[in-house]
């Protein structure tokens, strides 16, 4: 293996290091991007029937935060106060909602764009390894001209640039496309979650404005009419 690195030239070298960063990277982002990490399952079902009975204590809004993304996004979904002056309460919790979602969203795609960018770069960094074997190899031929066999051993060293660009650039694009698959599937659970949130914070807030409720809508609606005559 240190024969062909050694044989194949300072462009190989390039390609080593685009191999590790990529194995780095699918690492890191295929332990971060799990399920469990991001959007657990039931977590949202299980704070929308809590808070319609209380609120959530400063420990449970810490074990959010700290527990997924989607806690992240609950916790500043549950952080609007809707104040006795807040005349834009479901705009404005709308648009925390949306900026949060942004941030996560972020965090979501870290490293993807590089991991994109090595597995367009590697090929390219492969063929220019080839074409400056290749010239080497001719330039070496032409000043003093050698057995064939060599100079079909030099073209296959010169090729190895190639291969491994090749074999850098493929496992990459692979695990590219398969993360950001699962980080659109994760967007588009953090939306849908946002809006079920949004939805009850109004609900709730209503609630919380009509304590007592009229459990006869049109008696309500008479005496309007009767009041208004």
């Amino acid at each position: 293996m240190l024969s062909i690195i050694q044989a194949a030239g300072w462009p190989i070298w390039p390609l080593l290091l685009c191999s590790v960063l990529s194995l780095a990277i699918i690492i890191e982002r295929a332990v971060n991007l799990q399920g469990n990490k991001i959007v657990p399952s039931d977590l949202l079902d299980d704070v929308l029937e809590q808070i319609q009975t209380r609120s959530l204590s400063v420990n449970e809004i810490e074990n959010l935060k700290s527990q997924s993304f989607l806690g992240q996004l609950i916790v500043e979904g549950l952080a609007l106060q809707n104040g006795p002056h807040e005349l834009h309460f479901e705009r404005t919790l709308a648009f925390q909602l949306e900026s949060k979602g942004k941030v996560i969203a972020a965090h979501l795609e870290k490293h993807l764009s590089t991991l994109a960018t090595l597995a367009s770069a590697a090929p390219l960094l492969g063929l220019l390894g080839t074409v400056i074997g290749m010239i080497d190899i001719f330039a070496s031929q032409s000043s003093a001209p050698g057995q064939p066999g060599d100079l079909g051993l030099g073209i296959s060293m010169a090729l190895y640039n190639t291969a491994v660009g090749l074999a850098v650039a493929i496992p990459s694009l692979i695990a590219w496309r398969s993360f950001r698959a699962k980080v659109d599937g994760f967007v588009v659970q953090l939306e849908v979650a946002s809006e079920r949130l949004l939805l009850a914070r109004l609900q709730l807030e209503a609630a919380h404005l009509d304590p007592t409720p009229n459990p006869n809508p049109r008696q309500g609606v008479g005496q309007a009419e009767k009041n208004f005559k």
